[in-house]
């Protein structure tokens, strides 16, 4: 379903938004202040294993230290993530926790917020291959085309 953050309607008029239910995409991801953006789109539940997949996988493309801050979602902090710390910190790897009750500290819900309310358009959210063709389109285009001023926000 398309992300509608408000509408118009006539009084006592019905107003009807067909849902449509069927397939999703979720997507994780990590942006940098400077607009740099790392993701990994599945049709599957994002769970502590994928987590735990995408950071072995992004703690061995790293060139230099780095430090990931993550929201305390359940996901983020079970003990399959938290049993791996210490393996990705020898990489350069080293994550970090916002508060409790912070997601005006986490930015990148400035960037999703973004994606669905500017990025994606009404025809992108046609049929599932449209959404995730435009979502896909998007992701790539972090940094390149598609920037935020995050100065802006925090």
């Amino acid at each position: 379903m398309a992300y509608v953050p408000y509408g118009w309607q006539s009084k006592n008029e019905n107003l009807d938004i067909a849902a449509n239910h069927g397939q999703q995409i979720n997507c994780f991801g990590l942006v940098s202040r400077k607009n740099e953006f790392f993701s990994k789109v599945t049709i599957n539940s994002i769970n502590a294993d994928f987590i735990v997949d995408f950071f072995e996988d992004f703690s061995f493309k790293i060139r230099k230290q780095t430090a990931i801050v993550l929201d305390n979602a359940r996901i983020h902090v079970a003990q399959k993530v938290k049993e791996r710390l210490k393996y990705w910190q020898k990489r350069g790897l080293y994550i970090y926790y916002l508060p409790p009750y912070s997601p005006h500290l986490n930015i990148i819900e400035r960037l999703w917020k973004e994606l669905k309310a500017r990025w994606l358009k009404p025809e992108d959210y046609a049929s599932f291959d449209t959404l995730k063709y435009a979502a896909c389109n998007c992701f790539n285009q972090v940094g390149v085309n598609l920037k935020i001023n995050y100065s802006k926000y925090c």
